[in-house]
């Protein structure tokens, strides 16, 4: 965590030790939940090894998974976080997770005692919304095959570590779907 806090360049060490002393050490099983449908989300988790998928229940009660989150990188149900309003979503461990998470109230003090964290937490959510306008473009630009290559060039971790059902389903489509265009790749 320290060291990924310190790539922004943005934040003191005084700042980054505050945030260490406030972080709370988790560990999810493979299958726990850090938050389900119809809860608060209260909290920001930094994972630091494991991996995440995030996804919501369809009206014809379809599980659609809309994200994974790897280690460096923050989860939270964000827009239940800010509205703290019940989330849609569910977030849960694809294997065996350790994260890091602080509280929305010890976040809220932070960016009270310095505009660092201000211009940190502000760079976190700028480039998350850049990652997430990519993905809603990709899904509604872009054929499977072209979603899938792109994933192969970009992301090959999820390729190489998420189950194939979730990944179909992060793609758009079904596992068959997914299983003849890997075929059609390969050869």
């Amino acid at each position: 965590m320290r060291d990924y806090l310190k790539t922004f360049g943005i934040l003191t060490q005084h700042e980054i030790d505050s945030f260490e002393e406030k972080a709370r050490s988790q560990k999810l099983k493979k299958g726990d939940f850090l938050i389900k449908k119809g809860q608060i989300c209260k909290e920001v988790g930094f994972v630091t090894s494991g991996v995440l998928r995030s996804f919501y229940h369809s009206s014809s009660e379809e599980e659609v998974t809309y994200c994974f989150t790897f280690s460096n990188s923050f989860a939270s149900a964000y827009s239940s976080f800010l509205s703290q309003d019940k989330t849609v979503e569910n977030i849960q461990a694809l294997t065996d997770v350790d994260i890091l998470t602080i509280s929305r109230n010890e976040i809220l003090k932070l960016e009270q005692s310095s505009t660092n964290w201000l211009k940190f937490f502000k760079h976190i959510t700028e480039q998350e919304y850049i990652r997430m306008e990519k993905r809603i473009f990709m899904l509604q630009k872009e054929t499977a095959e072209k979603r899938y290559l792109d994933l192969l060039t970009n992301h090959p971790e999820f390729i190489q570590r998420i189950p194939l059902n979730f990944l179909a389903s992060y793609l758009g489509i079904t596992q068959r779907h997914l299983s003849r265009i890997r075929r059609a790749v390969s050869n």
